[in-house]
Order: structure tokens, then sequence, then C-alpha cells
């Protein structure tokens, strides 16, 4: 398996990889990989003959008082799981993993933004947030010329404003989102977890409990999204009584517009605080 740093380099191997007449699946990751990277990774397999993984802790999408530096980094061990969940596909495979210098110039002015889809959730308490992550992903179809690429339902918002840019700009890419893998306990798996202590760990299950419980309510005839979005915050303060509740939002699944009351394709998302950790979940609930 190739481990590519030079942009250069990664468009000169991407155009090769092209003129063989291979096609490429792309699974972007900012490193730090779990089961549910993995699963992306796994599908990218599935889904065309070289799999690209990249490696970017992306700075244009974190906000000045958040976690970049912080942010947890293990790229041996990352470039190791890839090996060993690809196989005998490792032989073709690349793993890309560029330098931020190279990525984002001293001159860098030019940036990729989807309108309506970021001016909610994530991006209502994030606004720079998906700037940074519609551009860096841009710049990574074009050095890379993904046939396909994998994305994870678990970072939803991320998923269905990434579709839109890939539709509006005219990327010939099939856009696939793959399930969330959970931890046995229903904890989504996030990268951010591992700031998670003992306690931490135990009280973070509260967002899963509280999107099982929605489930369960609508499953009952619940319609009423305050009805629902009461019991939630109900449930998160009974798991983890210092959680802080940031927002949980109804949802149209393909349009992100606020629902009132629970039909086919609603989404619920939500992020919480536990602790100081922040963290995101969400799930179709009809």
């Amino acid at each position: 398996m190739q481990t590519i740093r030079s942009i250069k380099k990664m468009q000169a191997v991407a155009r090769e990889i092209v003129a063989k007449g291979k096609t490429i699946a792309l699974v972007p990751t900012m490193g730090y990989l779990h089961e549910g990277h993995l699963s992306l990774i796994r599908r990218a397999k599935k889904t065309a003959d070289v799999v690209i993984t990249t490696i970017f802790v992306n700075p244009a999408q974190f906000g000045p008082r958040e976690d970049i530096k912080r942010y947890p980094r293990d790229e041996k061990g990352d470039i190791k799981k890839i090996t060993e969940v690809l196989g005998k596909a490792a032989a073709d495979a690349v793993v890309f993993i560029p330098r931020g210098e190279d990525i984002y110039a001293d001159d860098f002015q030019s940036w990729v933004t989807v309108e309506k889809l970021t001016k909610t959730l994530e991006g209502a308490k994030r606004p720079t947030h998906f700037r940074g992550v519609t551009t860096v992903v841009a710049k990574l179809f074009n050095i890379t010329r993904p046939d396909a690429v994998v994305f994870g339902m678990k970072d939803f918002q991320q998923a269905v404003v990434l579709r839109q840019m890939t539709r509006d700009l005219g990327y010939p890419i099939k856009f696939i989102v793959a399930s969330t893998v959970r931890e046995k306990d229903g904890l989504a798996m996030s990268s951010r977890n591992a700031y998670l202590g003992d306690i931490e760990r135990w009280e973070a299950v509260c967002l899963y409990y509280a999107l099982s419980t929605a489930k369960e309510m609508v499953k009952a005839g619940v319609t009423d999204t305050k009805v629902i979005g009461s019991e939630m915050r109900a449930v998160i303060k009974a798991t983890c009584r210092m959680a802080k509740v940031d927002y949980i939002a109804f949802t149209e699944f393909d349009t992100l517009k606020p629902v009132k009351t629970i039909s086919k394709g609603t989404s619920c998302s939500l992020a919480v605080h536990v602790r100081g950790v922040r963290l995101i979940d969400n799930m179709k609930l009809l």
C-alpha cells in the first residue's frame, strides 16, 4: 500500500489508476480510525478496484475555541488498520496524508459553500465548520478523482451537505452513506470518544438512550416533536445529570427542514455536552 503526502504525486497516481481502466473509491477521514471508519473502508473495497483513504485533520473545519490541538492522532496505527482491513486489496490501495500547508497555502482564499443546508443544526452552532468541510472535500475530489465516495451516517448533516455539493458542482461521483457503527451499549463510534473517562463513557450513552426513546415513542403513535423532545431531555438528564443539551432537532431527512410532527423520513439529531465533551448522534425515526 502506498502512503502519499504530496498533492502532485497523488494526482499522478490517480491519473495512472484511471488510465489502467480501474475505478477509485475514496474514504475521507481525519484519522484516529475506529471500527466505524473501517466499515467505510470495507464498503469502499466492495465498490471499486482501488481504495484511497485520506487522513487529514482539517484546520478549516475547527472553530477558534475548538479542539484541533487536542484531536487524537495515530498515523502509524491508522496505516496498520487500513492495511489489515483491506487484506489483499491493500496492494493497490493508497493512503493520502497531505500536508496542511499544501492544502491551504499562505495566500489561500477560495472556499466552497453550500448555502441553505449549513444554516441549521451543527451549522447554527459552528458557523464556519461546513465551509471548511466542503472546501477540503472538494479539493480531495479534485486531487484523487474518485468514482465513488463513502461517508458515514454518524455525521448525518455532513453527509447531506456533501451530497448536495457533489450534485451542485457536477462531480461524477457515486455518493454512498453507510450506517452508523455503534458500541455494544449503543454509543456511536467517534474519534472524540477517546476524550471520555470511565464515568463520561458510561454517561455518554445518554444520547443513544434518548434517540431510542424517541423511536419507541413514535412506534407507540406519538408524533408531536415537542412531547418527544421533552422526554428525550428527561432521559438525558436521568443518565447524565451534568449533561448540557446543545440541541435536539427533528428534520426532514433530505432537506433538513424542521418539522413539528413526525412523518415518514423524519430524522432526529442531537448534540450534547457530557462533562465537557461535545457528542453528536442521530436516528431516523420513521
